[in-house]
């Protein structure tokens, strides 16, 4: 029996559209490769650079860029967060059924950001929701590393079988898999997260 859920936040609750990043960026005549753009993003989501370092580091390799351009091209991605996906969240979590938790990979600059797009009381009502809420750059992990999973089961003494890990990653979904933690490849554009119920 699911007595635990631990939700991603990226396209199952906010809509995103990766690919805006790599072609903004792409048409300022990006000097890194994709590879040396993964690696900064992997250690800017895991608070081992910052917000200065990150940006710096990117407005160097572009020609012309600005680090306020680089910040509003980065936080392109982020889009709408719809409201009936909270009204889902909050119902879900009102009826006491599940203990429920955050595990996201981001950033410091995204935040804020998300913040914005959604308001601080709609952010806070979302974030209410949530027994742990957990991002990266905070913590110092991120998926698919397994030892983020160990971390949140150990927190909160979750049994990993009674425990659902919901992404729109398969390479996340399959490292949670590992540790006996159940787990759906949430498939974006196909499935909604208000599909859920029917999977518990």
């Amino acid at each position: 029996m699911i007595r635990n859920i631990i939700f991603d936040f990226g396209d199952v609750f906010i809509n995103l559209d990766k690919e805006v990043v790599i072609k903004a960026i792409s048409k300022y005549g990006l000097k890194r490769t994709s590879a040396n753009l993964t690696a900064l993003n992997n250690s800017y989501e895991i608070g081992k650079i910052s917000s200065a370092q990150f940006l710096d580091t990117l407005t160097s390799s572009i020609n012309g860029v600005s680090s306020q351009e680089i910040q509003e091209v980065w936080n392109s991605m982020l889009l709408d967060f719809p409201d009936y996906r909270l009204e889902f969240l909050e119902g879900l979590s009102q009826s006491g059924q599940y203990r429920m938790y955050l595990l996201s990979n981001t950033n410091a600059l995204h935040i804020p950001h998300v913040t914005k797009i959604m308001g601080q009381e709609k952010f806070l009502r979302f974030k209410n929701c949530f027994e742990g809420f957990y991002l990266s750059h905070e913590i110092g992990m991120r998926k698919p590393d397994v030892e983020i999973f160990e971390y949140v089961l150990k927190q909160h003494n979750l049994i990993p079988q009674e425990t659902l890990f919901i992404d729109d990653t398969l390479e996340n979904t399959e490292a949670a898999k590992t540790l006996n933690i159940n787990a759906w490849h949430l498939k974006v554009g196909v499935e909604d997260i208000i599909d859920l119920k029917s999977r518990l």
